[in-house]
């Protein structure tokens, strides 16, 4: 298939982009600097010039591709305090995409959890900004779209991963002088390698039906207690329970410390044969590539 994705040069787009390559698919990367568009095509891929500020242009290749798997996202919008604004302008692209593509049977693949009925689960994933763009992506079913949605895990870890969960929580350690968790730590957090994350990608192209939900998660959920103390380990600093009232304070520019969600992936690996084969969480923390070099 001839494939347009966007978030090329990110992250796991990256790893994305060489595992549809290798397994013989043809791909177009969105690249919006020279040095993004310089890493696409390194990588084997076509680069498309361009950002998520210009639908006409995103139109243009979702309808020149056999199918889009979208993974960019305005990271630094959302950093900057305003992550509606930056779950607008994903809203408007996946509209894009589908004003391109509906009624062609093409295969979109968006990032997202659509709602379950468990009323805890779901107030947590409605008060994710970015919600209405994954419902917007799964709505797409009805207008002749083979949409997909993944469900990528909050820690997606690898010697790739420079600005997720895990570094953040290393450098606010690093800053304090303890790796901190809030309360007994017992909330939980999915996780899985960049490269696994990867392989279903390529499985999800191939494989999905239209409307699937997948879980990207190899673990489903790891108690952020067991990461802080890991973490501590490494770093010969102290793991210590933060107080609730003193939380926000302490990690400032995460507010994600609290977040407690898992990921069943049973269906997912019987819907695709998807195993994952890389190093779980814990094991890839006991390596050396997130505490070097910094």
């Amino acid at each position: 298939m001839r494939v347009f994705v966007t978030g090329a040069s990110g992250h796991i787009g990256s790893a994305v982009v060489s595992e549809l390559i290798q397994g013989g698919h043809e791909v177009v990367g969105l690249a919006r600097s020279d040095a993004s568009a310089d890493a696409v095509k390194a990588m084997g891929a076509e680069v498309r010039r361009g950002d998520l500020r210009d639908p006409a242009g995103l139109r243009e290749a979702a309808a020149d591709a056999d199918a889009v798997i979208h993974l960019a996202f305005d990271h630094a919008t959302m950093m900057a305090g305003n992550f509606p604004g930056a779950a607008a302008t994903d809203l408007a692209v996946v509209q894009a995409f589908g004003d391109a593509l509906a009624g062609t049977g093409k295969t979109l693949i968006g990032v997202g959890l659509t709602r379950t009925g468990d009323a805890k689960r779901d107030a947590v994933i409605d008060g994710n900004p970015r919600s209405a763009g994954s419902r917007a992506v799964a709505g797409l079913t009805e207008r002749g779209v083979r949409s997909i949605l993944v469900a990528i895990p909050s820690v997606t870890h690898s010697a790739r991963d420079r600005q997720g969960f895990i570094p953040m929580l290393i450098k606010i350690a690093r800053d304090t002088g303890v790796s901190g968790y809030v309360g007994d730590g017992a909330n939980r957090w999915p996780a899985g390698h960049t490269l696994d994350v990867a392989s279903l990608y390529r499985l999800a192209l191939e494989k999905a039906p239209a409307g699937a939900q997948l879980y990207a998660a190899a673990e489903e959920g790891i108690t952020v207690r067991e990461i802080a103390e890991t973490i501590g380990r490494r770093l010969g600093i102290p793991a210590v329970s933060i107080p609730a009232e003193e939380a926000a304070e302490h990690f400032s520019g995460f507010p994600f410390i609290t977040m407690d969600i898992t990921m069943p992936n049973a269906e997912t690996r019987r819907l695709l044969g998807w195993e994952p084969v890389h190093p779980g969480l814990i094991a890839d923390l006991e390596e050396d590539h997130y505490f070097t070099g910094d």
